[in-house]
């Protein structure tokens, strides 16, 4: 079938990894190209199959999965899939880690198979808008093409995410997800920021179907720990003077409104 996500499979549970084959295989829009049981088969498959998304787990013999990632990160004239990671392990240093090495998305264990896939369309569908941009700078991508005459709320999105992951926002978090939709909104419309608490907490909550309190919560651990394990220079790259890395982070309402007006920046950039 024409347009399917070509995914491998890397797991060494066999009983796992067979179920998932199964149900991703069943899915609309997804195939399954092959099962790798540890790292070493997985490297051999990514170069034979060129999976468009590898489903890599972290804990596996011979080689585990962030020795993938090392071997592929030094490997010329291989083709990098979008990696994401599963492991029963949710300690930030692995996963900090993994993101490091060039993973799309960490998911800790046990998971829903409906999240997995639906991180895999969205990961492809932003892969695809971006794939010709192989710059790390975030500076060097909002002057690309990637909004070019377009401001779709999926563009939009796509732009918000890799400033989010640019200054290492873990995915893995709920304040991701909060944090994205938020400033998503606030680009939209502008007036929503005029009373955060109010108005754009509780809009965020209904769409996730939880309270304003907890993404309030969930918004401000994101912000604490990117500042605590993110990436300075990409924090200073986009926040500048306004505020200082070293001096303390910002509050849940400057770290939105500071974002979004990065991103409408961009979309007028583009329009001249």
């Amino acid at each position: 079938m024409k347009n399917e996500i070509s995914v491998l499979i890397t797991d060494d549970n066999i009983e796992f990894g067979d179920i998932l084959y199964d149900y991703l295989n069943q899915t609309e829009g997804i195939k399954v190209v092959g099962i790798a049981r540890d790292g070493l088969q997985a490297l051999e498959k990514i170069k034979e199959l060129k999976p468009e998304v590898v489903i890599l787990d972290v804990i596996m013999p011979n080689l585990d999965g962030i020795g993938v990632l090392e071997k592929l990160a030094t490997t010329p004239n291989v083709r990098k899939p979008i990696f994401i990671m599963l492991s029963a392990i949710g300690q930030d240093i692995f996963i900090q880690q993994a993101m490091s090495l060039g993973a799309e998305y960490y998911i800790v264990k046990p998971f829903s198979v409906e999240v997995l896939i639906s991180r895999i369309k969205q990961l492809y569908r932003e892969n695809r808008v971006s794939s010709f941009h192989e710059s790390k700078n975030y500076v060097q991508k909002a002057s690309s093409s990637i909004l070019k005459n377009s401001e779709s709320a999926n563009d939009i999105e796509v732009q918000v995410t890799y400033m989010m992951r640019d200054i290492g926002i873990p995915p893995h978090m709920a304040g991701y997800q909060y944090i994205r939709e938020a400033i998503v909104q606030t680009v939209n419309n502008s007036k929503l920021f005029g009373s955060i608490t109010k108005v754009l907490y509780p809009s965020v909550a209904q769409k996730f179907n939880t309270t304003p309190q907890k993404v309030e919560r969930a918004i401000r651990n994101a912000i604490e720990s990117t500042w605590a394990r993110g990436n300075p220079d990409s924090i200073d790259t986009l926040f500048g003077y306004t505020i200082n890395y070293s001096k303390g982070k910002p509050t849940n309402s400057e770290f939105i409104a500071m974002l979004a007006d990065k991103v409408r920046i961009n979309m007028n950039y583009q329009k001249q």
